[in-house]
């Protein structure tokens, strides 16, 4: 069983929210606001567990980050824990995709008071609200951006982006609403989960394993560092530096993000020469 309170109080909600639309928003929103999305453990080579206890110790616990089967897991655990009825699904991400991609993402499906709804606590392209699950539902989030959903004939359903290029982590930014990530609504089991997370953490062809990612969620925008590239949106303003020293790099991390690395963790990512990662 999840510490409900110890959750709550890592993404900055003083109450329990009520387990309906809005608190289904407001969850998510601190959620997303509060924990990064990164895959530097994919990197350092540790694995991604995803089961529960190793999720909240990590997330919570040890205030790290993680990519959307961490922060899937940890989300629906503290939905259960307030009482809404929700369970997972699985998806195919589009960004940048030139043919049909592998089943690599994880997002809830909420189900309140007979409407289904799409919640979504680990996406690192973008900040998607929470949606209901109808043909052409569009909602805005709070950086502008729109988000649609359809029916696709092939895989489902189909979440498109229409949003400045600034608030996502760079894919799928072209003119007028792209293909975020499609999704079906068979019944997901923890060894799909389980089999999902294993491609996406340890196979060549996976994308988590050449790059190195760390985001999250600012009040109207995003910050992502993407290996030596920081980039910052919030409202209209935004920056765009390339990092290159590791100490500053560290620095980025840890106040950007709230991820501490050690000296020989950095130096491990293979982001710089190594006699200047160990200085």
């Amino acid at each position: 069983m999840i510490d409900l309170d110890a959750y709550l109080a890592r993404i900055g909600l003083e109450r329990r929210p009520a387990a309906d639309a809005d608190g289904l928003a407001m969850l998510q929103r601190a959620h997303r606001l509060a924990i990064p999305f990164e895959n530097l453990d994919v990197i350092l080579g540790r694995g991604i567990r995803i089961d529960s206890e190793s999720v909240f110790a990590k997330l919570v616990t040890a205030r790290r980050g993680g990519y959307c089967f961490e922060h899937n897991r940890l989300f629906l655990d503290a939905l259960a824990a307030l009482g809404f009825e929700a369970r997972p699904l699985l998806a195919r991400v589009w960004l940048g995709a030139i043919e049909t991609p592998p089943v690599t993402h994880a997002l809830s499906l909420v189900t309140i008071a007979g409407e289904d709804w799409i919640a979504d606590a680990g996406f690192g392209g973008s900040y998607a609200p929470i949606m209901r699950l109808a043909v052409e539902t569009e909602v805005e989030a709070s950086d502008g951006a729109r988000f649609r959903l359809a029916r696709d004939p092939v895989h489902g359903w189909m979440l498109s982006r229409d949003g400045h290029p600034g608030t996502t982590d760079g894919r799928n930014t072209g003119a007028g609403f792209q293909p975020q990530y499609s999704f079906a609504l068979a019944t997901v089991w923890d060894a799909d989960l389980t089999l999902s997370n294993r491609w996406t953490s340890a196979a060549p062809e996976s994308r988590f394993l050449q790059v190195r990612l760390a985001s999250r969620v600012l009040p109207r925008g995003m910050a992502s560092l993407n290996g030596r590239e920081y980039r910052e949106r919030d409202g209209d303003g935004e920056i765009a530096i390339e990092i290159t020293d590791p100490h500053a790099y560290r620095r980025r991390l840890d106040e950007a993000f709230g991820i501490e690395l050690t000296v020989e963790e950095v130096a491990k990512l293979g982001l710089f020469e190594p006699a200047d990662a160990m200085n």
